[in-house]
């Protein structure tokens, strides 16, 4: 993944992610709520409620945010069922794009997606059409300048615990994992003391795909537009950025 990653600004991703607090955290919310519908309340016994809080955590969502997520999905009669939904198509110059959602009505969704793909000059495919380039990972990132253990330190407690990569960007380490070990290495580095920028089961693409600036700039639209949608809840794609 060495020279393709997404951390290469730090600061801004993080000021960028400030201000758009409330909708990230109503969105993981809504994670939360799917996966103790799917698994119940308890985290020991729900590893896809662990992992959707310690993706909150990243998102440095309070704590008491998120116990009071958990606890009114939990309730009686909490709140409508949401079901989740894949959807595929392609950006400029054939950048490949899957967009997950989270929906209660499927309907509405769809409409909403594609309208965004059409405007954008993108188009929206059939199921299958690029998630053959993408590989399910964990994916684990720790901003450098929040440890002062040594990147030596820090590959071997990774690949002690399981992770299968390990890799030094310029502000960042990113540790990558198979989704069955994700959890058992980002248990093992938050024993550790660590915090991360990101801990999450992603789609990580195995080719990319460079753009001038005028295809990335429509790239940026495009991806931004997505991401206002409040059913979306994870754009992947493989421009290389």
């Amino acid at each position: 993944m060495s020279g393709h990653s997404k951390w290469h600004n730090i600061a801004a991703k993080k000021g960028k992610a400030d201000a758009a607090r409330g909708k990230i955290f109503t969105k993981l919310g809504r994670e939360l709520l799917v996966a103790v519908k799917q698994g119940g309340p308890d985290p020991a016994g729900n590893s896809k409620l662990k992992d959707v809080i310690a993706k909150c955590k990243a998102a440095n969502m309070p704590n008491d945010t998120i116990k009071n997520a958990i606890k009114k999905a939990s309730g009686e009669g909490s709140a409508e069922d949401y079901e989740e939904i894949i959807y595929e198509g392609y950006g400029p110059n054939g950048v490949a794009i899957i967009v997950e959602a989270s929906t209660n009505n499927r309907n509405r969704t769809a409409a909403d997606v594609r309208h965004v793909f059409d405007r954008a000059g993108g188009n929206l495919g059939t199921s299958g059409c690029v998630s053959y380039l993408f590989d399910r990972k964990g994916v684990i990132v720790i901003d450098k300048s929040s440890t002062d253990k040594s990147e030596d330190e820090l590959m071997m407690l990774a690949l002690e615990a399981g992770a299968e990569d390990f890799s030094s960007e310029e502000e960042v380490y990113e540790i990558t994992t198979s989704p069955d070990d994700f959890s058992s290495v980002r248990e093992a580095l938050e024993n550790a003391g660590l915090e991360f920028v990101e801990a999450s089961i992603q789609r990580v693409p195995s080719t990319y795909i460079a753009l001038d600036e005028k295809g990335s700039e429509k790239m940026e639209r495009l991806i931004d537009a997505l991401d206002d949608l409040d059913d979306v809840m994870n754009v992947y794609h493989n421009w290389e950025e």
